[in-house]
């Protein structure tokens, strides 16, 4: 029998999972902050809920993909919050404890906070961050990186099967976030050198689209360039992942970095420039624009802001 899923959170990344469920024929009880963001899902049979709360009361398996740790702690510690609808009732019908996977990018003391007081309620709970982006997530390619205990991770695992081609137990509660905040530290560097290679050739009169792909098939290939190159070329600053989320990424790894005495200048450098874009009304664009902030620290023009034509 399959297990009922609940998703809280149906942006970019968990709208995308949760669709693919619904259509892999798992019942899907479904909740949002902006009720309008439920309308694909409810058209292909998801269950709208009003709250966290109803959604886990419904489910067997609860997953969340939010912004911020806050709104984590607020899904799953609020007065309408997961452990209060699971505190009476922490199994499923086959007498299983349920499970909450939290799939948003969070702090790992956090989900360590989690683990404990679902631990101690009798249920079960994992860690497990996401990368890979919103093609990532429409295509079930993710790669997720999963904290916890075994025996939850295996019952998971099927599920996770659906939404992500790489998926691994990494350790303990908090190390999946922790192997996501290595992901995001690779990616802002990654990021930094795609844009300022792009703003180069471009200031250098270089046929971009031969540059890119003669660059891209080499050493400096990489997901990044191959990814968001071609959007930034046509000027498509839309979200796979958003500024402001990756604005959050990085200062969680660098307060976890902080911890443990390491000095990371290469981030640190790479969080000041998006937050600089950031500032500059850039929260809600993907991770790409940072050429923006590029071109101005340069006196120059980024590419064209806009949607691509179709």
């Amino acid at each position: 029998m399959s297990p009922k899923i609940g998703w809280i959170g149906t942006g970019v990344i968990g709208g995308a999972c949760a669709t693919r469920l619904l259509n892999a024929g798992f019942s899907v009880f479904a909740h949002n902050r902006s009720p309008q963001k439920l309308d694909p899902l409810a058209a292909l049979g998801a269950t709208v809920c009003e709250t966290p709360a109803q959604v886990a009361q419904n489910a067997d398996v609860v997953f969340s993909t939010v912004g911020f740790p806050a709104d984590v702690r607020e899904i799953f510690f609020g007065e309408q919050g997961v452990l209060s609808a699971w505190k009476s009732n922490p199994k499923d019908t086959e007498g299983k404890p349920r499970i909450y996977v939290d799939s948003t990018t969070s702090s790992p003391t956090l989900a360590s906070e989690i683990y404990d007081a679902a631990k101690t309620a009798g249920f079960l709970a994992l860690d497990a961050p996401v990368s890979g982006g919103d093609v990532g997530a429409r295509n079930g390619t993710l790669a997720i990186m999963v904290g916890g205990d075994r025996e939850a991770f295996e019952r998971v695992e099927p599920i996770f099967a659906h939404l992500g081609t790489n998926v691994r137990l990494v350790g303990a509660s908090g190390a999946g976030q922790r192997v996501k905040m290595a992901n995001q530290i690779l990616i802002a560097g990654t990021m930094i050198g795609v844009c300022e290679s792009l703003l180069y050739a471009r200031q250098a009169g270089l046929d971009l689209n031969l540059t890119m792909e003669l660059v891209s098939k080499g050493a400096a290939g990489s997901w990044s360039l191959s990814n968001y190159g071609p959007r930034v070329l046509k000027g498509d600053y839309e979200p796979g992942f958003y500024v402001e989320h990756f604005v959050k990424d990085m200062g969680i790894a660098l307060e976890d970095s902080r911890r443990m005495n390491l000095s990371l200048p290469g981030l640190a450098l790479v969080e000041q420039l998006y937050v600089a874009l950031k500032a500059q009304g850039g929260a809600r664009k993907g991770t790409q624009a940072l050429i923006q902030a590029l071109a101005t620290l340069s006196n120059v023009d980024a590419f064209k802001d806009g949607r691509p034509e179709k």
